[in-house]
């Protein structure tokens, strides 16, 4: 096979592409904002780029599409419109929001590299910046509003002024962290791994970056997380005393069970309480590989990350955009029936125990509002 010859590289005769060094072709007012660390590693393969071109756009179509039919549902039916579904609807926006920025990503692999420039570095990265800590504060909302409906049944629910209200705080929330990153107050948005999408500085070493990671890693994940973890283990605490207590008690009045109209509520509160559960599940596993490879590169070894390691947790955060409306869909009978009526080819039709279970379903979460 005849050799390629390359000066800025070495030869790359399997693939028959001339390899150079990563960001060679990226725009002029990025070069002060790729770290070296990346520049010592070749270019990616370009099939590499654009099979992560391919698997994105083929995840934006699902996503966005997917995202706007809840979006579209919970917002345009009155009986799906409550004070916990109002949360769920802000959790597709960040979803659809995560997926919107993804054309210019696209752009960039099939073009191999940067292509828009500092200017579209920076909004890129503000956009991820607030759509995943937002999420990160929803899901704990989702979670103490969980908690405060199952621990105390009787007590005052939020009405939909107050969960709008939690929706604008946990924007509100996201605000500091991503706007000084942009004005570059502290911290700020650079090219990552393939250099094809941006992120927070976590690769240059100094004390104010190493600081700002460590805050970051600490408001966006580990208090949410804390918040989570809290709820999540009262409201499981609270559910096993609940059913041990049914039991003692049927087996003082020597009956099979003791529930009723309220333990059927009660176990409408679990359903919704088991779908926001889902989703954090879904939230960390998407975003703990991500908080590790900046950790990684700001306290720990950093000779462990190379350019397709970084972008593997940055493809695990986008596939939750997918994964979360399929979890409505399958855990909420409403949302199903609905979607049904308005798009009936979409899916076979429902039985009619799941009407019933909609009703009661929806009956309980109206009376959480």
């Amino acid at each position: 096979m005849e050799l390629i010859h390359n000066k800025t590289g070495p030869h790359a005769e399997a693939w028959r592409f001339e390899s150079k060094m990563n960001g060679w072709n990226a725009a002029e007012d990025l070069e002060d904002y790729i770290h070296p660390y990346w520049r010592t590693f070749e270019e990616p393969n370009p099939m590499l780029h654009q099979l992560l071109g391919v698997i994105y756009t083929i995840l934006l179509i699902f996503s966005t599409l997917a995202n706007g039919c809840v979006i579209w549902i919970f917002t345009t039916t009155k009986g799906l419109l409550t004070a916990s579904n109002i949360l769920i609807v802000n959790l597709a926006c960040c979803d659809f929001l995560m997926m919107i920025k993804n054309p210019v990503f696209i752009y960039n692999c099939f073009h191999l590299g940067p292509v828009f420039g500092l200017e579209g570095c920076k909004l890129f990265g503000l956009l991820g910046a607030y759509v995943g800590p937002v999420a990160a504060m929803t899901n704990a909302a989702i979670a103490f509003d969980r908690y405060r409906c199952i621990a105390h049944p009787m007590g005052k629910r939020w009405s939909n002024g107050q969960a709008g209200l939690v929706v604008f705080l946990s924007w509100m929330y996201a605000s500091p962290p991503a706007l000084l990153p942009y004005f570059e107050v502290w911290g700020r948005f650079v090219p990552e791994g393939y250099l094809t999408s941006c992120s927070f500085d976590y690769m240059t070493e100094d004390f104010s970056t190493r600081l700002f990671t460590f805050i970051l890693w600490v408001w966006d994940y580990l208090i949410p997380l804390i918040i989570i973890i809290v709820c999540y283990s009262k409201i499981t605490s609270k559910v096993m005393n609940h059913e041990k207590d049914l039991k003692k008690q049927a087996e003082k009045m020597n009956v099979a069970s003791l529930r009723s109209g309220e333990a059927s509520a009660t176990r409408n509160e679990i359903r919704v309480a088991k779908v926001g559960l889902t989703l954090t599940a879904i939230f960390l596993l998407a975003w703990t590989p991500y908080a590790s490879v900046a950790f990684t590169a700001c306290f720990g070894d950093r000779s462990k990350l190379t350019p397709l390691g970084t972008m593997i947790p940055a493809l695990c955060a986008k596939l939750t955009a997918c994964i979360d409306p399929l979890v409505y869909a399958i855990n909420h009978p409403r949302y199903r029936l609905e979607l049904q009526k308005r798009i009936p080819w979409l899916f076979a039709r429902e039985p009619q125990d799941a009407k019933d279970d909609a009703s009661e379903s929806s009956n309980s979460i109206q009376g959480s509002a």
